[in-house]
């Protein structure tokens, strides 16, 4: 009988990288984690800057460590009135915002690869064109006016359901899946609807769940909706009011230091506002929501992106 080569491998399961190999290994890293706190120093920057000295942050002092710490600056922003009121009005319009459009966007993509859809290649491709061309800002208001969606909760939700660029991710998705899904759904009687929830859409997890991420960052991110269509402050969202905010604390530190009020003792100046630390602070409750959901979408994001943008 013909005996066996012995594998190349050394015994124990221990293998001895190269030189090369390490070397290669090593730059990787080097380079990767560059990048990495290239991405998080900005996020790091600001925090830092929101608990320390007021004083040493306008001066920009603080770049690595806080310095004179404290809080009161978000104590100051929590008191802003209507703040309240306002991150309700934010959170409800990303919450049913994505929702709305995670739904409408799913069934206008399944619907897209149906081939018995009438018109079908037609209203495919007046959506893919409304993604380049808009009527612009005066006509969009006239529209909303118009249909009486100004100066209420809906004007933050139904302009933003139909997305273009999101629905053909979805259409391009569902393609990839096996058409032996649907086609034995339907021997067995199934009808549209009956094979889009019950069929397609438990298998589309990862695109929905990039389109998500798409929806509620545009949606928490939004405020020209409430600049352009809201008048009525029980609707102003949080983002809008932060940016009123910063505003008008730009304005007073700027008539504080025009004045040359004298007299502030150290500790006073040290949490006094400043236009930099309402920046600041501002960014990190924006962002902030954020930067908690992303990683528990991160995984889907990834995955919906690579199938969903390659057909097959």
């Amino acid at each position: 009988m013909r005996k066996d080569k012995k594998q190349d491998l050394p015994s124990g399961g221990n293998y001895k990288l190269k030189a090369s190999d390490r070397v290669f290994s090593v730059f990787n890293y080097l380079i990767f984690g560059i990048f990495t706190l290239i991405c998080i120093y900005p996020f790091y920057y600001m925090i830092i800057n929101t608990i320390s000295s007021n004083e040493l942050s306008a001066a920009g002092l603080v770049n690595f460590l806080p310095k004179g710490i404290h809080f009161e600056n978000y104590k100051a922003l929590m008191s802003l009135n209507g703040l309240g009121s306002a991150a309700l009005v934010s959170i409800g319009k990303t919450v049913i915002g994505t929702v709305t459009t995670v739904l409408a966007t799913a069934f206008l993509g399944y619907m897209f690869t149906q081939e018995r859809m009438w018109k079908r290649k037609f209203w495919y491709r007046f959506v893919v064109v409304i993604m380049y061309f808009n009527a612009g800002l005066i006509p969009m208001f006239i529209t909303m006016k118009t249909l009486g969606l100004t100066n209420t909760f809906w004007v933050y939700i139904l302009p933003c359901i139909v997305q273009p660029f999101n629905i053909i991710l979805v259409k391009t998705y569902i393609e990839s899946l096996p058409k032996s899904l649907q086609e034995a759904a339907e021997i067995d009687g199934a009808g549209v609807f009956r094979r889009f929830w019950q069929i397609v859409l438990p298998v589309c997890t990862p695109i929905l769940a990039t389109v998500a991420i798409f929806a509620a960052v545009g949606q928490w991110n939004n405020y020209q909706d409430t600049l352009i269509y809201i008048t009525d402050q029980k609707l102003y969202s949080l983002q809008y009011l932060l940016y009123t905010y910063i505003n008008q604390a730009s304005s007073l530190a700027a008539m504080v230091k025009n004045t040359g009020i004298q007299g502030l003792n150290a500790a006073t100046l040290a949490t006094q506002q400043t236009p930099t630390s309402i920046q600041m602070t501002v960014s990190v409750v924006v962002v902030l929501p954020i930067l908690c959901i992303y990683p528990m979408f991160q995984r889907f994001f990834v995955k919906g992106i690579m199938i969903g943008s390659v057909k097959g």
